[in-house]
């Protein structure tokens, strides 16, 4: 019997668990390796970057995201046995959700869930609200580390907001903590801030794009059919609610080029296979070829709108939906890390599963 789809990942797996306005939300981790050094503030500081609240673009829930570790640690680092992670709910107000309980949000799973399991939680959507990505992102924050540890960045930042896109001229990443957008462009930043002030005067909300770099990953990571490297990260980053299309390497505009512009012409220099670009992305028949892997993730815009909405109840009435409450006017500042860490997690995952391709790997490590 399949289940509800809450685990991620083969080797290096997580598990998700808790709702919006419940007690808790948390992840265990299964298949951590023994030794890596991690402590609470390792975590802390990525999820500290999806918190609420943090200026006025984003929803005035005020909550800590404190997060604590229950098991998987001694002596600070870890055992190889499951890591258990559990943040605390600190400022539900279920309230705000009343005017809903029998009507279905535009734009929300409301209506899908209620035809699944036949009852939903209005209360900011129990599973499906964005609030689940406080796992994703406690888990991601382990798989970066583990990363690190071999070499292995990713780097996430928001590359367009409401049609306004960060310039190659102006690229800083260094600018990118610096403003709430996140983006490593400081122009950008002052420019999404009047159009996102101008749609919160008018009670709409805006979309935007994340891109995210992973950088050092060796060649030869991924699977040439079903586990494809790409598309197990499309996926990945397809499994964040407000996501409605990924793109690898040069995605959409491959398909308006030519192939003399889009194949990626390799030479060697100094013995070192090299591409004198990299349009596909550093992925080649779901396979990594060990340049940089390039992916986008598009968002659509915040579906909880102060404006009035054309709607239905579960009882079948038609009616115009205002909603209030706290809301983000623009959810791609938050997806950053939360992109960042869904990547984390299918590379690495990716990364240990390429560990038993080759006999001659396997005995260089068991033949020391």
């Amino acid at each position: 019997m399949r289940m509800s789809g809450s685990t991620f990942g083969s080797i290096f797996k997580i598990t998700t668990w808790g709702e919006s306005h419940g007690k808790a939300i948390g992840v265990v981790i299964d298949g951590c390796p023994a030794g890596l050094p991690l402590c609470e503030e390792d975590i802390q500081k990525y999820l500290d970057r999806r918190k609420p609240g943090q200026s006025k673009f984003t929803t005035k829930r005020s909550e800590s995201d404190k997060v604590q570790i229950l098991s998987g640690l001694f002596d600070g680092k870890t055992t190889g046995t499951p890591i258990s992670l559990m943040v605390m709910n600190e400022d539900q107000r279920s309230r705000d959700y009343g005017n809903i309980a029998e009507t279905y949000r535009p734009g929300h799973a409301d209506y899908t869930f209620d035809q699944k399991y036949g009852f939903r939680d209005y209360r900011g959507g129990g599973r499906s609200s964005g609030r689940e990505t406080i796992a994703r992102v406690a888990a991601g924050a382990v798989a970066c580390k583990l990363l690190s540890y071999l070499g292995i960045t990713v780097t996430a930042y928001t590359k367009s907001i409401g049609g306004i896109e960060i310039s190659p001229q102006n690229f800083d990443l260094s600018a990118r903590d610096s403003n709430p957008f996140y983006m490593p462009d400081a122009k950008a930043a002052v420019d999404v801030e009047a159009l996102v002030s101008e749609c919160m005067e008018q009670k709409d909300s805006v979309g935007g794009v994340v891109e995210c770099v992973v950088k050092n990953i060796p060649a030869g990571v991924g699977d040439p059919c079903f586990e494809k490297l790409d598309a197990n990260l499309a996926k990945a980053l397809m499994s964040v609610g407000a996501v409605k299309a990924v793109e690898i390497g040069d995605g959409v505009a491959a398909a308006a080029s030519r192939g003399s512009q889009n194949n990626d012409s390799m030479y060697y220099e100094n013995g070192i296979l090299t591409k004198k670009s990299n349009h596909g992305g550093g992925i080649y028949g779901g396979i990594s070829d060990g340049s940089d892997i390039i992916l986008r993730a598009h968002i659509k815009p915040t579906p909880s709108i102060a404006a009035d909405q054309n709607t239905v109840t579960r009882s079948g009435e038609n009616v115009t939906l205002s909603i209030h409450g706290r809301h983000d006017p623009v959810i791609v500042p938050r997806a950053v890390v939360v992109l960042e860490s869904m990547t984390a997690l299918t590379v690495l995952d990716a990364l240990l599963a390429s560990m038993t391709s080759r006999l001659d790997k396997i005995a260089a490590f068991f033949q020391r």
